[in-house]
């Protein structure tokens, strides 16, 4: 069976992401360990960090950073 996709994601504060994927599941995501270096710390910037966008697999931001589809639903906690 395939892992399931996210199919709509809004950020939420401290760094954290709302994600429904395509099972029907809501799960929350937390972004922040993740926020380090060159290429993840640019997510540390509010405005930017909210233009997460899903691309049919995972959640992705406008200059490429992603979260890898497994790890982004095995990894967030099921919300109610």
């Amino acid at each position: 069976m395939l892992r399931p996709t996210a199919i709509r994601v809004t950020p939420l504060n401290n760094y954290c992401l709302e994600i429904i994927f395509d099972n029907g599941e809501k799960k929350q995501f937390d972004v922040k360990p993740y926020i380090r270096g060159e290429w993840y710390g640019e997510l540390n910037n509010p405005d930017y960090f909210n233009s997460v966008n899903v691309d049919g697999f995972t959640v992705v931001w406008p200059h490429g950073q992603d979260i890898c589809p497994d790890e982004l639903y095995d990894s967030s906690v099921r919300l109610a």
